[in-house]
């Protein structure tokens, strides 16, 4: 009986010979092994196979990330939002927009509450702070596209030299249009509601808190904001636990709210409901208060957390690899 030849056997060296080995298992169950290298642990295994049912076991990394893997991490979330489609982007930039007014909204209640009760300035900073990061925690985990937080994550792949300017400047530009345009509509819903929401003396009183600062102080305090803002969403990327994420979300946003800095989206919203429901504010100052604290913000993100952050880790990777 003529055998024939394997082909994925042609191009092996021709004096090796392929013999049979038996093995016989705990059991006394012979087995034919075609193969001089399998082990009788190789066997074991293979009956192991037949008698248990494998299960895929999750691991679940509990631990901190290496500041080389969060780069990583961080550049591939960049680079993903880079890629999305414009209808994704401003889809997904005005439901932020529009979920950031309700932090704006947490603020002025508490805000007029405060006013009818006479209460400190000081009470009335921590009293808001403490609700100012809800909607921001809604927003972010929701997936939706905040323009502070990716004023650093999409910047990364572009330090990187994995993408262009170009389309860091496109991401930028729609999600900004998106968060803006979500702002004004949730403004809109807010002041159609403030008989329900009762919160126009809040509204007011913040909405003066955003236009009675001069530009430059408006811009330093922009810079402190966004710096933060990018802090968050770093943080955020460093740590695979929900629990730790919303933590530093909370974080960064209760200073912002804490020191009165001003953030661009969510002072939009407000600075939309003030304008609505009061003679106060003009469209100029509101015009003027957005352009600084985007600006502001935008510095903050980029030259104090992406620059800083990819500069510091590829340089040690550097010193690494040198030494």
């Amino acid at each position: 009986m003529n055998s024939q030849s394997n082909p994925e056997n042609e191009n092996e060296d021709e004096d090796k010979h392929v013999k049979e080995k038996y093995l016989v298992l705990p059991d006394g169950t012979p087995v034919i092994a075609i193969d001089d290298n399998i082990t009788e642990r190789t066997i074991e295994r293979k009956q192991e196979d037949r008698l248990y049912t494998p299960v895929i076991i999750k691991r679940s990394d509990e631990t901190r990330r290496h500041p080389d893997d969060t780069l990583e991490t961080a550049i591939e979330e960049g680079l993903e939002q880079l890629n999305r489609s414009s209808l994704s982007l401003i889809l997904s930039s005005l439901a932020a927009g529009l979920i950031v007014g309700f932090s704006a909204m947490a603020v002025a209640v508490v805000e007029t509450a405060m006013l009818e009760i006479q209460a400190s300035p000081l009470v009335t900073r921590l009293a808001t702070a403490v609700v100012y990061p809800f909607g921001f925690m809604i927003c972010v985990m929701s997936g939706a596209q905040l323009f502070t937080e990716h004023t650093a994550t999409a910047f990364y792949p572009v330090l990187d030299r994995k993408s262009t300017f170009g389309q860091l400047f496109r991401l930028w530009g729609i999600v900004i249009v998106g968060n803006l345009l979500g702002a004004a509509a949730g403004a809109s819903l807010h002041t159609l509601a403030i008989d329900v929401v009762d919160a126009r003396a809040g509204y007011v009183a913040i909405g003066h808190h955003l236009v009675d600062f001069s530009s430059s102080s408006l811009f330093v305090s922009a810079i402190l904001a966004g710096w933060l803002m990018a802090l968050g969403a770093w943080l955020a990327v460093s740590s695979p636990r929900v629990g730790s994420q919303t933590t530093f979300i909370y974080m960064v946003t209760f200073l912002i709210g804490i020191g009165g800095l001003h953030h661009s989206i969510a002072g939009s919203a407000e600075m939309f409901a003030a304008l609505l429901l009061s003679s106060d504010f003009t469209a100029a100052g509101a015009v003027r208060f957005i352009s600084v604290a985007l600006l502001g913000n935008l510095v903050g993100g980029s030259c104090f957390v992406a620059i800083l952050n990819y500069a510091h880790i590829r340089r040690t990777q550097s010193i690494t690899k040198d030494g």
